[in-house]
């Protein structure tokens, strides 16, 4: 049983939610936030301590505190939000790396949890329908979050053969959705005028993020089970997906994926990469059987209802855009040289 809780990350939505949950456990004694900038939410009775878990530091607040369990939630999906790539990947890989190095010297560590990602998947044309724990990538992600993921996952892995005494849950986790986080994905729905690859319609799951936090403190205060997919039931085409958010389309070849993913990222609404245009185009399936059987946890939200809570809580779109058939026509008409006027207008 959990007592002493370090999560890493404890600044970012979803570290903050998980706090404020896990605060209303009353069998957790102490909680202790770690991340290198103070948090604007409340983190529940969380103590909030400022560090960087690539500093050896880690291991002498974890000592000093009789931790337990780690939670580790810093694994950063978009470089706008740590300054750039370069940063997010010290913060991704090297941060792990020393957290994973201060689990093994503890004497007191017993359950590592970690929040990661189905990216490690990959998405390509020769996926199968669903993805089980069991399986590889087809085409593994060689940039990005993607292969951040790998790496970290790689390195759990190492861990649990030196320190087998150690439970390690590790939830391989669909897009996370909902009314207030903020992600690459989220910011893609967002845009004014949204790019799609033209004669494609990915297949796309959603996990809401109170399923995704629920998820997490089970993995927290529940039996190890090692990896598992966690998504909501069903799936949304990507055509579906911008009916429900009623965002004009510009369809784009994928020859200019690339093309338009930098207008996108230098109007600074959104953050592409080509792992990013490659899920946008083939999609990915997660198989959640392992979810419901092992994990014992059933999330509350369909993938359909999770990204309509999403849909649900989005601002109309910039006004004086003409949209006939969902298809942006007009002035605005004219693939990538209309999504670049439409950004700059925004941008004025």
């Amino acid at each position: 049983m959990a007592r002493v809780v370090l999560v890493t990350g404890v600044s970012r939505y979803l570290g903050g939610l998980y706090a404020r949950r896990l605060s209303t456990d009353a069998g957790i004694e102490r909680i202790i936030g770690v991340d290198v900038i103070p948090p604007k939410h409340p983190i529940g009775r969380a103590e909030f301590v400022r560090a960087d878990i690539r500093n050896p530091m880690i291991g002498r607040i974890m000592k000093q505190a009789g931790v337990d369990t780690v939670v580790h939630m810093n694994v950063i999906a978009t470089p706008k939000d740590t300054g750039g790539r370069v940063t997010q990947k010290e913060i991704n890989v090297i941060g792990t790396m020393q957290l994973l190095a201060a689990c093994q010297k503890s004497d007191v560590v017993q359950r590592l949890v970690v929040k990661s990602s189905a990216a490690v998947y990959g998405s390509s044309p020769r996926d199968p329908a669903m993805f089980a724990e069991d399986m590889n990538a087809k085409s593994t992600p060689r940039t990005g979050f993607g292969k951040d993921s790998i790496e970290v996952e790689g390195y759990v892995r190492g861990f649990s053969r030196r320190r087998p005494d150690v439970e390690i849950t590790m939830l391989r986790f669909a897009n996370v959705v909902g009314p207030q986080i903020r992600t690459a994905v989220t910011d893609y729905f967002a845009l004014p005028v949204v790019p799609v690859p033209l004669g494609y319609d990915a297949r796309l799951q959603f996990i809401h993020e109170d399923d995704a936090v629920s998820a997490l403190v089970t993995a927290t205060t529940g039996p190890s089970v090692g990896i598992v997919n966690v998504a909501g039931d069903g799936f949304l085409t990507l055509l579906q997906c911008l009916a429900m958010v009623r965002r004009p389309v510009v369809p784009v070849p994928m020859i200019t994926a690339g093309l338009i993913g930098n207008v996108v990222k230098r109007s600074g609404l959104a953050d592409f990469s080509p792992d990013q245009i490659a899920f946008l185009a083939f999609g990915r399936g997660l198989d959640t059987t392992r979810m419901r059987t092992v994990f014992s946890f059933e999330p509350q939200y369909t993938t359909r209802e999770a990204f309509q809570a999403f849909a649900s809580h989005l601002r109309p779109i910039v006004p004086g855009l003409e949209e006939v058939g969902g298809v942006v026509s007009g002035a605005a008409g004219g693939g990538a040289a209309a999504l670049a006027r439409v950004l700059e207008r925004l941008q004025q």
